[in-house]
């Protein structure tokens, strides 16, 4: 049986208390400099202008009982963001909307807050969603309003009465993605931890991932033809009919997801392939529908960092920008969920072929050429995010590595996030966190224990 938790079942009656400080603006800890620094293409697309909240779960540690992690991560923000200036300026739009920072070195609000609450009450594997989680990550007024003129960053740092902490923020997503997000918090873990400078030195260099001139489109990216809504306008689900989920895939759960396929189709995929083949499988067979013909759509991201649409040569290692774009996977409801799995995993591992440096370039290109269109989804299309290189669950502070770190809310409709994780038997897997409607989640949960239990390949 997966280990899973959901939003149906978290204990609504678990409520704590949280004493917070005014937000502290934390500026650079030495001079930077003051410039203009152009985002590039990929980074200020439209669907990427938000803000999304991270948190990380730390237990007590013995050797650190006599310090104090509010002091010790303000601190080293304040060092940090000598080496990642950018994110102490402030996002301004130029002409025809291209963003750009302005390093001015304004600074980060950082909140120290104390809760009467221990990692215990968080249950034996923590995991989102989390109750009451806006008590652990204060939405300021600037935050609700837009990315125009406002913070990059805000942080809060909460100490619990068990002597752990919860680290969360909310991060411009324009500014990075899951990767460069991860570069950005090991180097404060760095420093925390006593070193002078990040052991990965931050490289700005946005152009690397504009338009080339001239821009030309080789490839098909129906995503971005307009056709359909866009994804920033699928409304969040209303808290009546949301319900959010985490799902657990150790070691033995995915060797039994690999005993479903044929040895030679099992052998040549990837995890991330055969994980994903089941959950789009599962997740079309919960929407219930009852004609057969109608498309099921699947949008995964593959980034120019790893993988096959790893650029050539590489970008450089301290790149922490957004680096990735998608893939696209068509077929029938019917097809899907009538055929055996391995049919599914067929067409995500044919749609793989398409990730390349030239499909990269091409999806920049198309971004430039008709003016950064909003991003657009098919109703009803399963999105996943593959956070498992983003380095999240190696950030320590000096506390060890946290229990949960990851993406803390997931409030868009048919999307799924991926993250490397430990559970409480220290099996290293993959977390799943998924948000669908009530209904949908109960058939999704009963059709994957389903597969697990009776599927053949």
């Amino acid at each position: 049986m997966l280990l899973r938790k959901s939003s149906l079942s978290t204990a609504s009656s678990m409520e704590f208390k949280v004493r917070r400080s005014p937000a502290k603006i934390v500026a650079p800890a030495g001079p930077t400099p003051h410039e203009l620094k152009l985002l590039s293409d990929i980074d200020d697309q439209p669907g990427l202008r938000l803000h999304l909240p991270l948190v990380q779960f730390y237990s007590y540690n013995p050797s650190m009982a006599r310090k104090d992690p509010v002091r010790i991560i303000r601190e080293a923000l304040s060092k940090a963001l000598v080496f990642y200036y950018p994110l102490a300026g402030r996002l301004r739009e130029g002409t025809n909307g291209k963003l750009m920072v302005d390093c001015t070195a304004e600074g980060v609000p950082f909140i120290e807050a104390d809760a009467d609450v221990t990692l215990d009450q968080f249950g034996v594997d923590i995991m989102p969603p989390f109750p009451c989680f806006d008590e652990l990550l204060y939405l300021a007024p600037s935050f609700d309003i837009g990315i125009i003129n406002t913070p990059l960053l805000l942080i809060q740092v909460t100490r619990l009465k068990c002597g752990g902490f919860i680290f969360a923020i909310r991060m411009n997503h324009t500014m990075f993605d899951g990767a460069g997000m991860g570069l950005f918090l090991n180097a404060i873990a760095e420093i925390a931890q006593g070193a002078s400078k990040p052991s990965i030195t931050p490289v700005w260099c946005r152009d690397l991932l504009c338009a080339r001139d001239p821009p030309r489109v080789t490839s098909l990216l129906p995503e971005y033809q307009q056709q359909q809504q866009p994804v920033h306008d699928h409304k969040s689900l209303s808290s009546s009919k949301a319900c959010k989920a985490s799902f657990f895939f150790g070691p033995k759960e995915i060797d039994a997801l690999r005993r479903l396929f044929p040895p030679h189709l099992a052998d040549s995929s990837s995890t991330f392939e055969v994980l994903t083949a089941l959950l789009w499988r599962c997740r079309t067979a919960a929407m219930d529908c009852q004609n057969p013909n109608q498309e099921a759509h699947l949008m995964y991201t593959v980034s120019a960092r790893f993988g096959p649409a790893r650029f050539n040569p590489p970008l450089p290692e301290g790149y922490y920008g957004n680096t990735f774009v998608r893939l696209w996977v068509v077929s029938t409801v019917g097809m899907l969920c009538g055929q055996p799995l391995s049919y599914a995993l067929e067409l995500v591992k044919k749609s793989k072929k398409e990730a390349s440096e030239e499909y990269v370039h091409s999806t920049i290109d198309q971004l430039a050429i008709k003016g950064r269109p909003p991003f657009t989804l098919a109703p009803g299309t399963f999105v996943v995010s593959d956070n498992t290189k983003s380095g999240f669950r190696d950030v320590d502070f000096g506390w060890d590595k946290p229990l949960y770190s990851g993406l803390a809310e997931n409030e868009k409709a048919g999307a799924s996030f991926y993250f490397a994780h430990t559970n409480s038997k220290g099996e290293h897997g993959r977390l799943v966190f998924i948000c669908l409607l009530e209904e949908e989640m109960k058939r999704f949960e009963k059709e994957l224990n389903g597969i697990y239990t009776s599927h053949q390949p």
